[in-house]
């Protein structure tokens, strides 16, 4: 028992000791020098923003095509056989009515004289895909004639994309053998139909000026235009947070607070989403950072102390 009292007693003096001694700003829970747990730091989040943009948002559809001729015809011969004789070759100018190529129907034991084959149109030849002696038959396509003085672009759009197909949409064509230098183009025809197969829709677009440079038989790259978004309001698209089914951003007040607003999104563009609804033209929102963002709390613009820094550079 005077065991007990004795360490009590020692454990009361040093806790006297430790207030007596150390410095007033030192002593945990004495004197107005000391944080009580109530005390709470306000935390800043360095992120980067950007501005509201009103701006016309143009959507495409990027796919591949083929330059043909326009009014392109395969020519098949009247009897099956040997090809005995090529009046045409590859690129050759023919007329209608020209003979361009003979069969010989003839059979071991049997004679016959030479089947001839004319051209059904004039043009250039842009096929030719059988030699001399090749057999064929009256379902094998021995040439094929079209006008190249006017090409054509042909092109299969996918089945989920064809809502948006119409005549007169715009187009952009490129080529490999040119980089860098654009083609203008236009459809003047889309098929009626959806290929069961491939489902795929064909449309043809027809250059909007003509080109020596320009080929048949070119493999074509082509950016369709498709809808346009008029006078949108836009921001980048890492500026929105989504959650289920719904769209928010982070709009930054003048106190550098942030609000979370929920916005309705429309279609997106090179990473530039069209907003319909929730904000307007010129105010700020929270860009890239926005993960670690909640609604009410401050932010610094790193973006733009960076910028007034190469200002000043």
């Amino acid at each position: 028992m005077k065991r007990t009292n004795l360490i009590l007693i020692g454990v009361f003096a040093a806790l006297i000791a430790l207030a007596v001694f150390l410095p007033k700003g030192n002593k945990p829970g004495f004197g107005s020098g000391g944080k009580g747990k109530g005390a709470a730091v306000e935390t800043t989040f360095r992120i980067t923003t950007v501005v509201a943009e009103k701006k016309d948002l143009h959507s495409y559809l990027e796919i591949n095509g083929d330059v043909e001729a326009d009014n392109s015809v395969e020519v098949y011969p009247d009897i099956a056989g040997k090809l005995a004789r090529l009046s045409a070759h590859l690129g050759s100018t023919v007329k209608k009515g020209e003979q361009i190529a003979a069969v010989d129907p003839s059979k071991p034991g049997a004679s016959y004289a030479l089947s001839p084959i004319y051209a059904p149109i004039s043009g250039t030849v842009t096929s030719m895909p059988h030699k001399l002696g090749a057999t064929v038959s009256t379902g094998t396509p021995v040439a094929v004639i079209g006008d190249i003085s006017n090409l054509q672009v042909v092109a299969k759009i996918p089945e989920r994309e064809i809502a948006v197909l119409k005549t007169g949409l715009k187009a952009v064509v490129t080529f490999e053998a040119y980089p860098g230098i654009e083609f203008g183009a236009t459809i003047f025809r889309v098929s009626p139909l959806v290929d069961s197969t491939s489902r795929t829709k064909e449309i043809y677009l027809s250059f909007d000026e003509d080109d020596s440079r320009i080929n048949a038989g070119m493999f074509a790259k082509i950016k369709l235009f498709t809808t346009i978004a008029r006078g949108a309001v836009t921001v980048p698209e890492d500026a929105l947070v989504q959650i289920y089914d719904q769209y928010f951003v982070y709009v930054v007040g003048e106190d550098s607070i942030v609000s979370k607003r929920e916005v309705k999104k429309g279609s997106t563009v090179d990473g530039i989403v069209e907003l319909r609804s929730g904000l307007q033209e010129g105010e700020r929102v929270a860009y890239q950072g926005v993960s670690v963002l909640s609604d009410g709390v401050k932010i610094k613009d790193i973006g733009a102390a960076s910028s007034k820094k190469g200002d000043a550079q």
